[in-house]
């Protein structure tokens, strides 16, 4: 798993800047200098960050969180994501902007502190449990010394210590039947697969979470197109992908982004098109008890997403413009199963930025 190890080494070099609303100083504090995790959580800076502008601080109580040209970030994405997302030409250091008072409740979920994000880790990794396995026995059965030795190799970066920990909920990896080699779908030598009557190998359900970000107008570069100001621009969908291909042929990252979003790929999905929920009645009545920060974040781009997909339906596929996994955007024709056992995220999640070109309806 050599690009596992790549993911868990990279990070993001950050500039970050105190608001100048909360500088008590003359001069001004200089901006901290922080390399951020990939993998990480923006709060987990905050030890780092506090110290270095505490000086310059009002009195008051601390409600720390994080803005990007005025948009605030939500604490609960990895902070590769975020970056990913939000810079459509990856910018060198990422300037960021600290707050540590006047925190927008009617824009973020409310933080507590390191528990906040910790608690985010664990239920997603239910959540992933409950995909991949149909029920989540395997986290909620983990001790709490386990928990912590998961969530702490999370903080400090280590994978060793994350695959020790890790190991025991039997999560496991997708089936890889092809190799990368020029062609990137050579298959390798036949082996024993589950097949079903209709000779597709079904190799499992994969945890995804996509964002997503529309645009009607077309471009050529990236510095052409506009900043994303608004969280409500981002679709946020939360379904998982079911291999089933073809025996010979390889399952891609196209026709995962097909299965996934049948709605905006007309004709085209490899599956039956389903309704523009994020979970059927079946899956609503069978899945794990979550807090509210879990159910609040499984809403979220919902009906943004059905509203955007109706236009779809009417004026033919959507036209994929651009597709960033890992700070990576690798060509569509690459086999799924690699990009989900070296790209995935330790809660078990693959995030996918994606950006769309709508197709223009004709109202004539």
């Amino acid at each position: 798993m050599k690009g596992q190890s790549y993911v868990w080494e990279g990070a993001i070099p950050l500039q970050i800047h105190l608001h100048e609303s909360e500088v008590t100083t003359m001069p001004a504090p200089a901006p901290a200098l922080v390399l951020a995790p990939r993998i990480g959580y923006l709060p987990l800076l905050l030890p780092l960050v506090k110290p270095h502008f505490a000086s310059a601080l009002p009195p008051g109580v601390d409600t720390p969180w994080f803005d990007y040209k005025g948009l605030p970030l939500k604490w609960y994405v990895p902070t590769g994501v975020l970056f990913d997302l939000l810079c459509h030409e990856p910018e060198r250091p990422w300037n960021l902007t600290v707050h540590f008072r006047g925190y927008p409740n009617n824009l973020l979920m409310p933080y507590e502190g390191e528990d906040s994000v910790k608690w985010n880790f664990i239920n997603s990794l239910k959540e992933a449990d409950y995909i991949i396995n149909g029920n989540c026995k395997n986290v909620m059965h983990m001790s709490q010394s386990d928990q912590l030795e998961l969530w702490r190799s999370v903080m400090n970066g280590s994978l060793e210590a994350y695959l020790r920990a890790s190991s025991k909920l039997r999560l496991g990896t997708v089936e890889d039947e092809y190799t990368l080699d020029l062609d990137l779908c050579k298959p390798k030598s036949p082996k024993t697969s589950e097949v079903d009557v209709a000779g597709q190998v079904k190799a499992g359900k994969v945890p995804v979470r996509l964002y997503i970000w529309t645009v009607s107008t077309d471009f050529e570069d990236l510095e052409d197109v506009p900043n994303i100001d608004s969280w409500d621009k981002i679709s946020y969908v939360n379904r998982p992908v079911e291999f089933l291909k073809e025996e010979g042929r390889c399952f891609t990252l196209l026709d995962a982004l097909k299965t996934l979003l049948p709605e905006f790929f007309n004709g085209n999905s490899m599956l039956n098109e389903e309704p523009c929920g994020l979970e059927d009645e079946e899956d609503k009545q069978n899945a794990p008890e979550e807090d509210s920060i879990s159910l609040r974040k499984a809403k979220e781009g919902k009906e943004t997403s059905c509203q955007i997909a109706e236009s779809c339906r009417k004026g033919g596929d959507a036209e994929i413009k651009l597709v960033r996994i890992q700070g990576i955007e690798p060509k569509l024709e690459i086999p799924f199963s690699w990009i989900v056992n070296n790209l995935k995220n330790p809660e078990h999640f693959l995030h996918i930025c994606l950006y769309l070109k709508l197709p223009i309806v004709n109202t004539a």
